[in-house]
C-alpha cells in the first residue's frame, strides 16, 4: 500500500511544480503585457523568458536568437544549460534553417526529434547523444519574423497541450515587445536624423556664409595690398574684421540654442522657463502670456514652434536695442499665434525701413538674414507663416500664425 502511496506523492509534487511554473510563467507574461511599450533591454527580456520555457518544456537547455537586420541570420542573444563550445559555433544561424526555418515559414511552434541535421551543421555530438528533442518557438509579429526560442530535451516527449499554448501566448507578446521596441528605435533614428539637419542647416545658414563672405573678402584684400592701395585694405579689413565677431557671435547663439532643447513636459513647459531666465540672460524684461488652454499640437510641431520663438527672442537680445519684450501665445479660430515684440530701434533697426509714406516696409536684406530665412522655413513645415512688421511707437513684431493639429512634420 505504501508502495502506491510514493508514486502518487511523487505525481502530486510534479504536478505542483508544473503549476507553479504555469503560474510563474503567467506572472511574468502578465508583467511584460503591462511593460510592453516601456520595455528597453530586449535581450535581456528575452534571456528572462528563456529559464522559464526551458523549466516549462522540461528542458535541458534552451537558446534565444534574435533576427539580424538583413534578415538573414538568427543571432544568439542568450543561452541555457548549452556546452561553452557549442555556444561559440551557434553565434549564427541561417534564418531557414532545418526545422527553425520550417518554424518560421508556418509562424508555428514546432517539434522535432530527429536532430541529426544539426549535428552535422555543427559538427557537434551534442545533437546526437545529449539532446534527443528539439521544440522551436518562433516570436513573429504582424507576419514577420522577430526571433525564436529553441528547446532541447534530454527525452523524447510530446508537450502538454497547455504549455504549447502558453508557449505561443509568450511568443505572441514578446513579438509585440521586440516590434514595439523596433519601432522605438526607428523613431529615435528619425529624431536624431531630424536635429542633425536641423543643426547643418543652421550652420550653413549662418557660419558657411559668413565664411564664405570672409574668404572673398580675404581675397580682395589681398589684391589691394599687392596694388599698395591703403584705403581698399582698410575697407575689406574692417570687413573681415566684422564678420569675424559676427561669426563668433552667432556660434555662441547656436551653441546656447543647441542646448536649449525643448522641456519633456511640452512646449508651455518649455516656454515657461525661457521666459523666466530671459532676463538673467539678456538684461531685457520679458512679459509672457498665454491665452491657450488646450494647447493641441503633434510633438514635431511644438518642437519647430519652440525653435521659431527661441529665433525670434534670439534678435530680440541680438538686434533690437530693447529694454522690454513680450511673447504671447493665443488662438485665433482653427488657428494659433505666436508674437514677439520688442520696444527697440525699430524703423532704425535691421528688419524694416522707412518708405516713401512715412510708414515702414521689411528691410530689402530680411529675406537673406539667416535666422528669419529659418524661422519661415520651420513654419512653412507645420503650414503656418511669419510676419515681421514694426511697431508704431518704435520697436519690431514678430508674428508666428499656424493651424491647430497641422499635417505631420516631413
Amino acid at each position: 500500500m505504501h508502495a502506491t502511496v510514493e508514486p502518487r506523492a511523487a505525481s502530486d509534487r510534479e504536478m505542483d511544480e508544473d503549476s507553479g511554473e504555469k503560474l510563474r510563467a503567467l506572472s511574468i507574461l502578465s508583467e511584460v503585457t503591462a511593460n510592453l511599450v516601456d520595455e528597453d533591454d530586449l535581450e535581456e527580456l528575452l534571456g528572462r523568458f528563456l529559464g522559464t520555457m526551458v523549466r516549462l518544456a522540461h528542458a535541458k537547455a534552451g537558446a534565444v536568437r534574435m533576427l539580424t537586420s538583413d534578415g538573414r541570420y538568427l543571432r544568439l542573444v542568450g543561452s541555457r544549460g548549452l556546452p561553452a563550445d557549442l555556444v561559440e559555433r551557434e553565434r549564427l544561424v541561417p534564418a531557414d534553417c532545418g526545422q527553425c526555418g520550417s518554424a518560421v515559414r508556418d509562424n508555428h511552434s514546432r517539434y522535432e526529434i530527429d536532430l541529426h541535421p544539426c549535428a552535422l551543421r555543427t559538427g557537434h555530438a551534442y545533437f546526437d547523444k545529449e539532446c534527443q528533442a528539439m521544440v522551436v518557438v518562433p516570436l513573429q509579429h504582424d507576419g514577420k519574423l522577430l526571433g525564436t526560442y529553441n528547446l532541447f530535451l534530454p527525452e523524447r516527449f510530446e508537450l502538454p497541450e497547455e504549455v504549447a499554448l502558453l508557449f505561443r501566448s509568450i511568443a505572441e507578446h514578446l513579438g509585440m515587445a521586440l516590434d514595439n521596441a523596433r519601432l522605438k528605435r526607428e523613431n529615435l533614428r528619425i529624431t536624431l536624423m531630424g536635429e542633425r539637419q536641423m543643426m547643418a542647416a543652421e550652420i550653413h545658414d549662418s557660419l558657411a556664409q559668413t565664411l564664405a563672405y570672409m574668404k572673398m573678402r580675404m581675397e580682395l584684400l589681398q589684391d589691394a595690398l599687392r596694388d599698395s592701395d591703403g584705403q581698399r585694405a582698410g575697407k575689406y579689413a574692417g570687413d573681415v574684421g566684422q564678420a569675424l565677431d559676427d561669426a563668433y557671435l552667432r556660434l555662441r547663439e547656436l551653441l546656447t540654442q543647441f542646448r536649449s532643447t525643448m522641456d519633456p513636459l511640452g512646449l508651455l513647459h518649455s516656454l515657461d522657463n525661457v521666459a523666466a531666465d530671459f532676463m538673467e540672460r539678456t538684461g531685457i524684461t520679458l512679459q509672457y502670456r498665454n491665452r491657450i488652454t488646450d494647447l493641441r499640437l503633434t510633438v514635431d510641431q511644438e518642437a519647430q514652434v519652440f525653435y521659431i520663438i527661441q529665433e525670434a527672442l534670439a534678435n530680440v537680445a541680438r538686434h533690437s536695442g530693447a529694454t522690454q519684450a513680450s511673447l504671447t501665445l493665443e488662438g485665433s479660430g482653427d488657428h494659433y499665434v505666436a508674437t514677439v515684440e520688442d520696444n527697440g530701434k525699430g524703423g532704425q533697426g535691421f528688419f524694416a525701413i522707412a518708405n516713401r509714406t512715412g510708414g515702414f516696409e521689411e528691410h530689402p536684406g530680411l529675406r537673406d538674414h539667416f535666422g528669419v530665412t529659418i524661422m519661415r522655413e520651420r513654419a512653412q513645415k507645420i503650414g503656418g507663416q511669419v510676419a515681421i512688421s514694426n511697431l508704431p511707437a518704435g520697436g519690431v513684431r514678430v508674428r508666428l500664425t499656424f493651424p491647430v493639429l497641422a499635417g505631420k512634420v516631413r
